[in-house]
């Protein structure tokens, strides 16, 4: 079982907590089991004898058992209580870790809603669940026996009546179970869908304004909503059903005993305190059987969830990690792509097909071609985003395959299509590309990419807040935030993809022109749909249908190519009627 695998095997650093949890409950079942059994001597021997001496030692041997019982039950739900949260945080850790390692494949797969619940909601449940098991799935099964034996010492001639009740909880609890394992599933699924609408809707909260689709979008978190409503109605329902069965039972098994027992007192065979205390013996069983039916209608969903993280956990990344020995770390960022070719999975045909270009250190190689050219996905191969179906991308000669994640991001700097800032300061995020960076090297980076003006303007200049996304800046800042982070960093490749975007002509040409002397001779790669950002660029590569077409310069390629030239006519055409 998925679910007992996964909780023994982040168990075992735990293991003496769990000792003692069991010790501890063992020792605060067995004193509330030996207090019946001393009410029962007070009534039938001190009551019945007036014996006041015997009330009184009894009833102060009673309060020590009380004590025993309170202060070890209070230790061992410490204990699992703490085991069990310990878990949960090592389950959290472990699914991030394993999330943070998967390549973009998988990370599509699975969609970043289901994984946030993976890592959120599916752990807490299996958290509870343990937590559940610790603190009552160990006296459970010690009350039961235990109640069960003291209970026949009391009078085994009414012992038919546990052989009735207890079986009966036992059935309705598997039919609870049955009829709730694919209502669980349902559920994790349906939070899954809640929580992509959800966030998807966040996101794109301006998109969804600007084109006046409030209406549209509220309908789908309704229906998303109503679904998950649904199922949580029949679940409700089973739930709601259980505790009056269970009552039911509880309180036929109560007047059977005093009913039968009434009989048998009345006989002589019984005498009053033994049936006081059968009676409290049952009722410790029965409750700690309702309290172990509680438990188990928590493993359905915890299964579910538990199969859930299992599969993330399990998942094996398309991109392999290099397992011998570290090889040294590029120096000078030459790149170069060796026949690559690339597709998505389920594509028809690969994005890029036979693609081989070298860009060297000291030069900067521009990357033109038509919308889905296979442009974007030919830069992300660098950093491996993802990982080519054929051919080598090498920086320095060496694979990329062949270092390490730390090694290939202190080396390539990636400023992505679409700029994304996270919550925190400007400082922070500047820093994201190298963390001892002074205050200094951040303005210097500010002042390469043209943001260090409006960020001086700002009360709090490189403290100033940024919002989750950087939704509080424009679009131009944001970009011109993510251009001085990858500069920050000081890499040996620079990537920007389709980065000057959103920069007037005047912002475009000053950052290009300072970036020339601040990325030295690094290599650097411009992915541009602005012919006159990339003009100048030693190596311009055109791309089309995920081949490359053309190679050269902007002059070279004016004479010989005519899919540039097109481009080119395109813009320049756009630019004289403005």
């Amino acid at each position: 079982m998925v679910l007992l695998s996964l909780a023994l095997q982040h168990a075992k650093p735990y293991k003496l907590w769990i000792l003692a949890v069991v010790v501890l409950q063992f020792i605060s079942t067995m004193a509330a089991l030996y207090l019946p059994s001393l009410n029962a001597q007070i009534i039938d021997t001190g009551i019945a004898s007036g014996d006041t001496d015997f009330i009184w030692s009894t009833g102060m041997t009673m309060l020590l058992v009380c004590l025993v019982q309170v202060v070890t039950a209070i230790g061992g739900i410490y204990f699992g209580a703490r085991t069990a949260m310990a878990i949960g945080r090592d389950l959290r850790r472990e699914v991030y870790r394993k999330v943070d390692s998967l390549g973009a494949l998988e990370l599509a797969r699975f969609g970043s809603g289901t994984l946030i619940t993976r890592g959120t909601n599916d752990v807490q449940q299996v958290q509870m669940l343990i937590l559940m098991t610790l603190n009552f799935m160990v006296a459970t099964p010690i009350m039961c026996i235990g109640g069960i034996v003291m209970a026949l010492r009391e009078d085994a001639s009414l012992s038919w009546l546990l052989w009735v009740s207890v079986p009966v909880l036992f059935v309705i609890v598997g039919t609870l179970v049955y009829l709730l394992m694919p209502l669980f599933r349902q559920m994790q699924d349906r939070i899954d869908g809640i929580n992509s609408v959800l966030r998807e809707q966040i996101i794109g909260i301006r998109v969804v304004r600007a084109f006046v689709r409030e209406p549209f979008e509220s309908e789908r978190y309704r229906v998303a909503n109503e679904q998950l409503t649904r199922v949580s109605v029949k679940v409700g329902n089973l739930f709601v059903l259980m505790f009056p069965v269970i009552m039911m039972i509880l309180h036929l098994a109560t007047a059977a005993v005093l009913w039968f027992g009434g009989q048998r007192v009345d006989a002589g065979e019984i005498q009053v305190g033994s049936l006081t205390a059968f009676l409290q013996y049952l009722l410790q069983i029965l409750m700690a059987v309702m309290m172990g039916v509680f438990m188990v209608m928590m493993i359905p969903r915890a299964v579910v969830c538990a199969e859930r993280i299992q599969e993330v956990l399990g998942t094996v990344s398309s991109q392999k990690q290099p397992t011998g020995p570290e090889l040294p770390t590029p120096a000078f960022g030459a790149v170069e792509f060796r026949n690559v070719s690339f597709g998505y999975p389920g594509a028809e045909r690969p994005v890029l097909d036979g693609v081989s270009f070298i860009a060297a250190p000291g030069t900067t190689t521009a990357i033109v071609g038509s919308t889905g050219a296979g442009k974007t996905s030919l830069i992300n191969l660098i950093p491996r985003l993802y990982d080519p179906q054929q051919g080598e991308v090498l920086i320095d000669g060496v694979s990329v395959n062949d270092l390490s994640r730390a090694q290939l991001s202190s080396v390539v700097g990636l400023v992505s299509q679409k700029p994304y800032l996270f919550s925190g300061t400007i400082g922070s995020n500047l820093r994201f590309g190298r963390v001892g960076a002074s205050d200094d090297e951040l303005w210097q980076a500010l002042r390469v990419a043209q943001g260090e003006d409006f960020v001086r303007e700002k009360e709090l200049g490189l403290e100033s807040a940024v919002s989750q996304g950087g939704t509080n800046v424009s679009g131009g800042q944001r970009q011109r935030l993510c251009i001085a982070r990858a500069l920050v960093a000081q890499p040996r490749v620079y990537l920007f993809d389709d980065s000057f975007s959103a920069l007037d002509v005047a912002t475009d040409a000053r950052l290009r022109g300072a970036l020339s002397d601040a990325t030295g001779d690094a290599t650097v790669i411009i992915v541009a749909q602005r012919v006159s950002t990339i003009t100048d660029a030693d190596q311009i590569l055109v791309v089309n249908d995920g081949s490359i077409v053309g190679r050269g310069t902007h002059e070279e390629l004016l004479e010989s190519n005519e899919t540039y030239r097109e481009i080119v006519q395109s813009q320049l055409s756009v630019e004289e009627v403005a």
